[in-house]
């Protein structure tokens, strides 16, 4: 067998969701093996970055370079470390639906800058990048358009669509814009893998924290210390009920004006997948078990990020839980990077159709665009 390896370099890293995904990616076809190994990465937090070297590059640890991107010698990085491919999930803070959706004009937004200067500086093969689907409405729309303008115009065909991890076997509702571009010299153009292989997968939250059982001694296991009041309404709240919807005394209920989000105190329904996993936010924000009444911990929230119970995390609890919830679904990736290779590899596999319609005018002035079919 013949082996071809894909290096990998990844801005705005985290604690190793992508990066864990792309390691397990494989291919062997027509003689060939196909893989992708880690270059290096950058992330700006401390604990991010320790969580990264420990699971993901042990052997390397100064690859993993922990510095605000802005102030990052891309140019000299690119003379000591070529790559292949390029990961970046560019900072969602001004992208989220539950933020202030200042977009390109917030502080996080004009981030995604970066992964176009890498681009055009390493001139990797083919690369992927990651947001929210708040990105899709950010700016009137118009934030998301030149994103993906300035990407097909670094030279690479590109094809965005915003994958419902849920369908893929990963066990939360988690919906996130991914952009694989392919460059224009390889006349390749990566079609989106169909969820249709893992329709029969049970991505029940049950199934996710219990089978197998998660060890009394596990990293990243403790139970939050939860106040007599919260544990008193949550005694009032069923499985898949908020704070809002439930029917609780009056004395428990949360003094809220305008609008009511409808995560906070909700509980799983353990036949379902989990709701959104977040990485921050106050009381109420950090998921609650179907019929304990608690908080769940850092380790069952590592397993609806399909995280391995020996990826441990850096850094306090609630550091821990930042990382968790910022995280790409290590198995969601997987399944996308193995679409690339065999999409570089020239071998056919199921499709859908992408699925973010109103760009299609701007990827239809492609030269090489294709529409994938089922």
């Amino acid at each position: 067998m013949i082996n071809i390896t894909y290096r990998l370099g990844e801005l705005f890293s985290g604690p190793g969701g992508i990066a864990l995904g792309a390691k397990s990616a494989k291919l062997k076809t027509k003689g060939f093996t196909y893989s992708i190994s880690h270059a290096w990465s950058t992330d700006y937090d401390k604990d991010t970055c320790d969580t990264y070297r420990q699971n993901i590059c042990p052997e390397n640890p100064k690859s993993v370079v922990c510095k605000d991107i802005r102030k990052l010698d891309l140019e000299k990085l690119a003379e000591i470390s070529p790559i292949d491919a390029l990961a970046f999930g560019f900072p969602c803070n001004d992208f989220s639906v539950v933020g202030e959706q200042k977009g390109t004009d917030g502080v996080y937004g004009p981030l995604y800058a970066y992964g176009v200067k890498t681009l055009k500086i390493f001139k990797p093969q083919w690369f992927l990048a990651e947001n929210v689907g708040g990105l899709r409405n950010s700016n009137d729309g118009k934030a998301f358009e030149k994103i993906l303008d300035e990407l097909k115009n670094a030279g690479y065909n590109i094809t965005p669509h915003l994958y419902k991890f849920e369908k893929y076997g990963v066990p939360q509702a988690r919906h996130r814009i991914i952009i694989v571009g392919i460059r224009n010299d390889l006349g390749k153009h990566f079609q989106v893998p169909s969820p249709e292989p893992y329709k029969n997968v049970d991505v029940s939250s049950r199934n996710a924290i219990e089978n197998p059982p998660i060890p009394a001694d596990a990293y990243n296991n403790e139970l939050t210390k939860q106040s007599e009041a919260v544990i008193e309404r949550l005694k009032y709240i069923k499985p898949g009920e908020n704070a809002f919807t439930a029917d609780i005394p009056e004395h428990l209920r949360l003094n809220v004006r305008g609008a009511k989000i409808s995560q906070i105190y909700k509980r799983l329904d353990p036949d379902k997948p989990a709701y959104t996993v977040t990485g921050s936010g106050g009381g109420g924000t950090h998921v609650y078990h179907w019929s304990e009444n608690r908080a769940l911990t850092n380790r069952e929230r590592a397993r609806l990020q399909t995280f391995p119970d020996n990826f441990i995390f850096q850094g306090s609890k609630e550091s821990v839980r930042k990382q968790i919830g910022m995280a790409v679904p290590a198995q969601g990736a997987k399944i996308i990077f193995e679409a690339i290779l065999k999409c570089l590899a020239g071998n056919e596999y199921q499709t859908s159709e992408p699925n973010i319609t109103h760009v299609q005018r701007l990827l239809e002035k492609q030269e090489h665009y294709v529409t994938s079919k089922e």
